[in-house]
């Protein structure tokens, strides 16, 4: 298994990492568009801000090489976040696999942003990268800013408001948190990306 881990300089990158290794996956963290266009997978982390994080990606002509990769692709937290056509975060065009603007997660007294911590992962229909996991399971979060609800959507998450906690659109998957910090179920989405056909 050959998997790509975009290297932006940004993120927790270190986790994901180890938790591929943990799952026996061959994992390279590179910012070669070229090893990344002939990965048979490639992880999209993020923590940060989605403009910085598309500068990156421009400087390291690693935008267009993700628009065109045809094999599974994931992003992780601000990673499903440019996912889609843009984001309020820094008036950002992403990369535009998925229709829809990224969103500030509203904010109140009894939902402070950002979202971060331990929260419960819902299933709102079925895709290959939910098998095992169930209604029951919960997921790390640390966010302030929230994907659109659409066609996308294949779990869903209530901090303040319900918001899409996984998205799927073709080969490109996204989770909002970090299933590489969220113990089994993270385990589980993760070897289910794995396990997906090329």
């Amino acid at each position: 298994m050959n998997v790509a881990v975009v290297r932006l300089g940004v993120g927790n990158t270190a986790s994901v990492m180890f938790a591929l290794e943990r799952l026996g996956a061959r994992a390279v963290l590179t910012d070669d568009p070229a090893r990344v266009a002939e990965a048979e997978r490639v992880i999209l982390p993020g923590v940060g801000a989605a403009a910085h994080a598309m500068r990156l990606l421009a400087a390291k002509q690693l935008a267009p090489v993700l628009r065109a990769f045809a094999r599974p692709l994931l992003g992780i937290c601000l990673g499903q976040q440019l996912l889609f056509e843009s984001s309020d975060e820094g008036d950002a065009e992403a990369l535009g696999l998925i229709p829809g603007r990224v969103k500030r997660l509203p904010a109140s007294a009894s939902a402070p942003t950002p979202h971060m911590g331990w929260t419960r992962v819902e299933p709102v229909r079925e895709n290959a990268l939910l098998e095992g996991v169930g209604a029951r399971d919960y997921a790390y979060f640390v966010h302030s800013f929230v994907c659109p609800e659409s066609d996308a959507t294949i779990a869903t998450a209530s901090y303040g408001a319900r918001f899409p906690a996984m998205v799927a659109v073709g080969n490109a998957f996204g989770c909002q948190f970090h299933p590489e910090r969220s113990g089994a179920a993270g385990a589980r989405i993760l070897r289910n990306f794995l396990s997906l056909p090329c």
